[in-house]
């Protein structure tokens, strides 16, 4: 990074045990190319990198050593661990916390998430995770408020990122806070990705939950799938399982996170979903086939579900010929 340009930002990336390098070293150069965007005199960052122990975390690498630093943002990267195999690290939280106290604004991408939790931070403010955590960050830190649909949530001084290579979403929000959108969309176009995206909708797959110990539910579960595209509703299914609707409503929602009604919609859109990646049918006739008489409703509710309309969906994710 050249050395003769005005800092705006200093800014320390956590390597902690288990953590995708990918994102500590796209990120440092993602920061570096964005200052040969800004014009003359030249504007940047300066980058560090910060490795987490059991007493706090320790700079290894300085884009700009040989001056204290002010730390005016702290990144926890996206892990290439599962959460539930990542081990507590209350050394990085704590020192997490004293740089939050100093005045840096904290940042996490994907499972990243987790670490900075531990920090107690986020408790009562909205957080992204990738999808597919969502319900695991949650269980572990029920004071969190969950906006998993979004791909970058911005609290001022607290910043989180959804999946494992929104790194460079957080990375262009960042660059266009603190550089402009001109350089942020000039970085982007450089870099040939796209400017900070809105919402993970279109990239979460619906992932049933069979093993939660309640047979009746789970048996009321496989005739959802067995028999989607042809269910009227879902009133028949408390009878089938020998309970009050109360009782069905209250134990299916507890076991799959899901009213059956949402269960049976999800069931639909997933088959919807693979059908306009994989083949060239028809929207109408999609709708039909899992299970839709009105096309207008199919739309609305595939919209809702997915964040696109389905032949939006079908043009950035089919693979049909």
């Amino acid at each position: 990074m050249t050395r003769n340009m005005d800092l705006v930002a200093d800014i320390g990336l956590l390597i902690y045990p288990g953590c995708a390098l990918a994102a500590i070293h796209g990120l440092t150069d993602l920061f570096a190319i964005a200052a040969d965007w800004t014009g003359e005199p030249k504007r940047g960052f300066r980058v560090s990198h910060w490795r987490a122990d059991d007493a706090g975390a320790t700079c290894v690498w300085d884009s700009h050593p040989g001056t204290p630093h002010r730390l005016t943002h702290v990144i926890a990267p996206p892990s290439i661990i599962m959460p539930e195999r990542m081990a507590p690290a209350p050394g990085a939280a704590q020192w997490l916390k004293d740089r939050h106290a100093a005045g840096a604004t904290l940042c996490s991408v994907c499972a990243g998430a987790f670490v900075l939790a531990e920090t107690g931070l986020m408790d009562g403010r909205r957080a992204t995770t990738h999808w597919a955590f969502a319900r695991q960050l949650a269980a572990r830190f029920p004071k969190v408020h969950l906006a998993e649909d979004h791909m970058v949530v911005d609290e001022g001084d607290i910043m989180t990122a959804g999946g494992i290579l929104a790194w460079a979403d957080l990375g262009l929000t960042l660059v266009g806070r603190l550089l402009g959108p001109a350089t942020m969309l000039a970085t982007a176009r450089f870099l040939l990705i796209e400017p900070p995206r809105h919402s993970q909708r279109p990239f979460a797959q619906f992932i049933p939950r069979f093993d939660h110990g309640d047979d009746a539910i789970r048996a009321s579960q496989h005739h959802i799938h067995a028999h989607a595209a042809t269910l009227q509703g879902v009133a028949d299914l408390a009878d089938q399982a020998g309970m009050t609707p109360r009782t069905f409503l209250r134990r299916f929602s507890a076991a799959t996170g899901f009213t059956p009604v949402e269960y049976l919609q999800q069931v639909r859109i997933a088959k919807a979903r693979e059908a306009l990646e994989r083949s060239l049918i028809p929207v109408d006739r999609i709708a039909w086939d899992v299970g839709y008489a009105d096309p207008a409703a199919f739309r609305k509710l595939f919209q809702k579900l997915t964040g696109l309309p389905p032949a939006a969906y079908r043009q950035q994710f089919g693979i049909a010929g």
